[in-house]
């Protein structure tokens, strides 16, 4: 058997959790890969620049901008100093939708704060030449807890031009997920310089934080908006099983960690079981875990055949998960890029309609997937 297709095969063998109707997807590869940069350290996001570079985030704390050859700049001066320990560092990097008027870049990332503390951060800054400019923070997950794991973070614009904001639970604070006086496990949501939107879920409540969206999240580390419906998709890691596909609805509880389909390191049991009352069940889940991280719907021409579908990174296994939807409903996957062997932390579709990936590591690369001529 072809390598690729051995390497597949085992992967479809490993994603053992998922329900019955969901199969593997069995075609031929339909792409070739080209490398586009290398030599990153963590690359954690992309975005695309107007005159065809991109900015990529690397984890330690730096922006970089990518020429259409390939070659890095040195690092973009002006970006906000982060707290790069295990998962924390710079995360995502999103275009403002006037860029090209504005010049605006928002940077998510993990934040010091006082005795060690640290949480997930926002800021925006105008981007002049090889700096950002006039940066502000503009989002602070409050309060501000120990730890280096659990941040998120994606971002998200909006159809109205609101910013969606993932954070994880913290992980030792995950109790709080469920609780609406602080910012742990929840997605939020701003204008953008910061001020919050009047029709948010929990503005009027009592006691709670009116920036949030959602609640009861684990770990955020992809969302992306429907191209039809505009909705606002999430996914978020489990524990040991339990990675979720969510649509992100204002003012739902998504239950962690009173529900989940996965179980503590440990195999001892989290929560109560996998529903209760109120809560919302995952529109996916996988058990056993598949890491996920980035998210993008396709929606170009490039590759017809994939135009509709939801691509996913897996950390954990080292592929790209090709999602095929009926409506909101997950029919068939295809793992993909097995043959690297990489873990796949951002996913996006490029303005040339092919799709982009990082792998995670400390030479870390861009890759562009095109189709095999």
């Amino acid at each position: 058997m072809n390598p690729v297709l051995l390497s597949m095969a085992v992967v479809a063998l490993l994603v053992t959790g998922l329900p019955p109707a969901v199969q593997a997807a069995d075609e031929p590869l339909p792409y070739r890969l080209k490398r586009v940069a290398e030599g990153l350290e963590f690359p954690w996001s992309l975005a695309f620049l107007p005159d065809g570079r991109m900015l990529v985030t690397e984890r330690p704390g730096r922006l970089r901008i990518v020429g259409a050859d390939g070659r890095l700049s040195a690092p973009v001066r002006g970006v906000p100093k982060v707290f790069a320990e295990r998962q924390g560092g710079l995360l995502d990097v999103v275009l403002d939708p006037a860029f090209a008027r504005n010049h605006r870049v928002y940077l998510s990332y993990a934040e010091a704060g006082a005795d060690g503390q640290a949480g997930t951060a926002v800021a925006r800054g105008t981007l002049a030449g090889d700096r950002l400019e006039a940066v502000e923070v503009i989002y602070r997950q409050l309060p501000k807890a120990d730890g280096g794991l659990h941040f998120g973070s994606r971002l998200a614009f909006a159809p109205d031009g609101t910013l969606f904001i993932t954070q994880g639970d913290r992980y030792l604070h995950k109790d709080q997920a469920q609780t609406l006086d602080n910012d742990f496990g929840k997605t939020v949501r701003i204008n953008t310089d910061g001020s919050i939107p009047v029709d948010n879920p929990f503005v009027k409540t009592a006691g709670a934080r009116p920036e949030i969206w959602s609640y009861g999240h684990r770990n955020m580390q992809g969302a992306a908006i429907h191209p039809q419906t505009g909705q606002l998709w999430t996914h978020e890691h489990g524990a040991m099983g339990g990675d979720e596909i969510n649509v992100d609805e204002a003012g739902r509880n998504y239950g962690w960690p009173v529900i989940t389909w996965g179980v503590n390191y440990d195999g001892q049991p989290i929560g109560i079981g996998v529903e209760r009352a109120g809560m919302e069940q995952p529109q996916h889940y996988w058990t056993p875990s598949i890491a996920p991280s980035g998210m993008a719907f396709y929606t170009a021409d490039r590759f017809p055949a994939w135009r509709g579908n939801l691509f996913v990174g897996s950390l954990k296994f080292g592929y790209l998960n090709r999602i095929t939807l009926d409506g909101a409903t997950v029919v068939a996957q295809q793992p993909l890029l097995t043959e690297l062997e990489a873990r796949i932390r951002c996913v996006r579709q490029g303005p040339d309609g092919l799709l982009y990936v990082t792998t995670d590591s400390p030479q870390g690369q861009i890759l562009r997937l095109e189709p095999a001529p």
